[in-house]
């Protein structure tokens, strides 16, 4: 396997509509261009998929960060990046996902201004929650913590994706994880 000693989990964090997603995509396809093995594990499939009938309580939300860490752990040691891209919301928990890795685990904070989240939110969900129509809503009714100290800090309300994912992949390239795609 060129372009990579092994296997490691990329963890975006950050709240509802930062970008981690479409982050997560950005850096996959710049991992596959390197002919290295990668799978997204999204939040919003994991719930529909793997987490199905989970609620929003903090246990069930804990339940989900825990069954999306289990998956990245058993890809990362196996070989595959796993970029998780997930709201995960508690530190301890995130902590906790950490720990349990044999792989390297990176954590990068996806920081968004709420004013740019409303902006950006098509479905309205923001502007509900902010009205108290809309409960538990991570963010707003419900806290997200953010990582005190990620070893990426992303920026998607003043960066670019494509800034963004350069941040990444370069520092992912500095600390060994990946290699410099050879000259044309």
């Amino acid at each position: 396997m060129s372009g990579a000693a092994a296997g490691f989990t990329l963890w975006l964090t950050g709240l509802s509509g930062a970008g981690k997603s479409t982050l997560a995509v950005a850096v996959r396809d710049e991992i596959l261009a390197r002919g290295l093995r990668v799978e997204i594990l999204d939040g919003d499939e994991v719930r529909t998929n793997l987490s199905k009938g989970l609620g929003f309580s903090k246990e069930d939300r804990d339940t989900n960060i825990r069954r999306i860490g289990y998956v990245a752990r058993l890809l990362s040691r196996n070989g595959v990046v796993a970029i998780a891209a997930a709201i995960s919301p508690y530190r301890d928990v995130r902590g906790e996902v950490r720990r349990t890795h044999d792989a390297a685990f990176v954590e990068a904070f996806v920081d968004c201004s709420l004013d740019e989240l409303v902006r950006r939110d098509r479905k309205g969900l923001y502007a509900k929650a902010l009205r108290g129509e809309l409960q538990n809503f991570t963010g707003v009714s419900d806290p997200y913590e953010p990582p005190l100290s990620p070893e990426i800090h992303i920026h998607s309300d003043r960066e670019t994706v494509e800034e963004s994912r350069t941040v990444i992949v370069t520092w992912l390239e500095t600390h060994g994880l990946l290699t410099r795609p050879a000259p044309v």
